[in-house]
């Protein structure tokens, strides 16, 4: 079993310059050999593709962490239950898989190369299969969720309120997989921008982007009544309940739903540490949530919102991209917790800010590459 991960990279490294063609030939194969697993998979294919092909360039190069692979895969085998993935397709997936790979090796495929792949694939699938097990004993594989709330604070943008018919149950920082009718087995992330309400209920912020089926469907179709399908919550972008450095915020556009979630949390926990939430936006329109949030703040004396505008007239003295702007507010971050949201390049740019102002990384929480994934997206 040793030598498995080392076959496997080989003969992935044999595969990776023809990707596009080997995985189009994988679905071509898994479709025409199962029709009726075509139902499972989105209208428009190349998203899809992308994300498969991410998903096992993964698990190849993850195969000497056993820990942290079990751990993707687990997750991966949970999520795969929304799409209506049952344990007979992992073996119709892997039978398409080394076909594929045995088309696409070429000389440097062996017999010991697909008994290694073989093995790897099984023990994957037997890992993802378990873990959709159990959350099959506790979780439904989606929420149905009426739209109670649809407010439209600029052309492209909607704070959507949601009631699940049921309760879905979630960390402030986390996010869903939305489903709207209007688009059928296309999912998209949004992050959850409320701690947990008595009530259920939950709030998104979406942007409609370009090309964007689901976050279009969203802002420009959704209607009080309607209703949508949520996935379980997921995501790691969470308060440490025992840590009690002073909380630093810094949101760019939509990236505020997950953080002003943190700030609802924090405050509702009624600690003495200060929280700042510092929102980053273009124009006017793009702070959108001010008055929700000066609201929250006015009740909270803990709590100090400073909206930080590039091409409008400032607020409370600062103006130009937020990064820049943490060195002219007139406090020291290096006691500080951070989490930072938003665009990557707002992420990035903050996050070596902070490192210059002498912040350790190691209090620095970010989601950079879900948010690389999603603004990968064109299709969101």
């Amino acid at each position: 079993m040793s030598s498995i991960p080392r076959i496997v990279k080989e003969s992935f490294t044999r595969i990776e310059p023809v990707a596009d063609g080997a995985i189009a030939y994988f679905y071509g194969r898994l479709f025409a050999e199962n029709p009726r697993l075509r139902a499972l998979f989105p209208p428009a294919m190349d998203g899809q593709r992308e994300r498969l092909f991410q998903a096992l360039a993964r698990v190849v190069w993850s195969l000497d962490a056993p820990d942290e692979l079990t751990d993707y895969l687990e997750r991966l085998g949970r999520d795969h239950r929304k799409y209506g993935v049952l344990p007979e397709h992992y073996a119709a997936m892997g039978a398409a898989l080394i076909a594929t790979l045995r088309r696409f090796g070429g000389a440097d495929w062996t017999p010991e190369a697909e008994a290694a792949w073989t093995a790897a694939y099984r023990t994957a699938a037997d890992i993802m299969i378990a873990a959709a097990e159990r959350d099959a004993a506790t979780a439904p594989p989606w929420w149905v969720a009426e739209v109670v709330g649809h407010r439209r604070p600029a052309p492209d943008l909607a704070v959507v309120t949601l009631r699940p018919d049921r309760r879905l149950e979630f960390t402030a920082g986390q996010y869903v997989q939305v489903q709207t009718a209007r688009w059928p087995r296309v999912w998209r992330r949004y992050s959850i921008a409320n701690a947990p309400r008595p009530d259920g209920t939950l709030s998104l912020h979406v942007r409609a982007v370009p090309g964007g089926w689901v976050s279009g469907a969203l802002v420009r179709h959704t209607r009080v009544g309607d209703t949508l399908l949520l996935g379980p919550a997921r995501g790691t972008l969470t308060l440490d309940p025992g840590c009690d450095r002073d909380l630093l915020l810094v949101a760019g556009g939509t990236g505020l739903a997950p953080l002003k979630a943190l700030a609802e949390q924090e405050l509702a926990w009624g600690r003495e540490r200060r929280v700042h939430l510092v929102v980053g936006a273009r124009a006017p329109l793009d702070l959108y949530d001010l008055p929700d949030l000066r609201l929250l703040e006015s009740g909270h004396p803990r709590l100090r919102v400073v909206p930080v505008p590039s091409d409008a007239p400032p607020h409370d003295g600062l103006r130009g991209p937020v990064a820049d702007a943490l060195g002219r507010i007139r406090e020291r971050w290096d006691d500080h917790e951070i989490y930072v949201a938003g665009p990557p390049g707002m992420i990035r740019a903050t996050v070596d800010a902070l490192q210059n102002l002498g912040v350790p990384l190691d209090r620095v929480h970010h989601d950079l590459l879900e948010a690389e994934r999603d603004d990968a997206r064109t299709s969101s």
